[in-house]
């Protein structure tokens, strides 16, 4: 299956920031030399992968699951300079990593950019008994100066105002996140200029691609399903 923007949009082809999708809810954010990483997960991880994070600025992790950040993973990437930044509730999780703390409402610098650390509600369901629930995850609205990028983290839908440019969504439910209808809802609220879904590479947790388009399409949203591996330029 093909997958294509259904509305065009124009991009500022003066900007030199690229963004890259990986699996899953793993996006890289590179500006001249700088590389932000959010959400390293362990989810169809190979060599190529490996060495487009490596040496990274800063990692950004939303929660503490481990499709949304892998130790194995990350310390194979690290530099001296490398800086990672997670809720209270992740570094407790992932006691092998160092991390910087962050909580709901913060904004911090982060070199070029500048990041407002957003609320995100993780959804629930009797598997995640046992220590597995998350109970402090966030989103990350990252601010290039040129676009604001939203990344929801694990989300179901609730009200607010955010907003920004490109929106970083997750849609395929299963008790963790939006479904199609109340995603193509929330993503209209953000006044996005583009929709990227997101958190659909997990084959236990299958997505209805064809739904999001029909919600997305309604709601007269442009978005884009990116290749795992494939850039935009922001």
């Amino acid at each position: 299956m093909g997958f294509s923007i259904k509305h065009k949009i124009l991009f500022n082809h003066r900007s030199i920031m690229k963004l890259t999708k990986f699996a899953q809810s793993c996006f890289l954010l590179e500006d001249a030399g700088q590389k932000t990483l959010i959400d390293p997960g362990y989810i169809q991880v190979d060599e190529k992968a490996i060495q487009a994070w490596m040496h990274p600025d800063f990692i950004l992790v939303t929660h503490k699951h481990q499709d949304h950040f892998d130790e194995e993973s990350v310390k194979k990437i690290l530099s001296p300079k490398t800086r990672i930044f997670a809720t209270k509730e992740t570094a407790s999780f992932k006691p092998n990593t160092k991390f910087e703390i962050l909580k709901e409402g913060e904004k911090i610098t982060l070199g070029k950019v500048k990041v407002e650390v957003v609320r995100s509600i993780h959804g629930y369901h009797p598997g995640l008994k046992g220590g597995k629930e998350v109970n402090e995850g966030v989103g990350f609205i990252i601010d290039t100066e040129k676009k604001k990028i939203y990344h929801t983290g694990d989300t179901i839908c609730f009200n607010n105002n955010y907003k920004c440019n490109i929106l970083l969504l997750p849609f395929n439910n299963h008790g963790v996140v939006m479904g199609p209808f109340e995603a193509a809802m929330f993503a209209k609220e953000t006044g996005a200029e583009l929709v990227i879904p997101i958190h659909y590479d997990n084959p236990a947790l299958p997505a209805d691609i064809l739904r999001l388009e029909k919600e997305l399409t309604k709601n007269s949203l442009t978005y884009k399903f990116l290749k795992i591996g494939e850039s935009i330029e922001v």
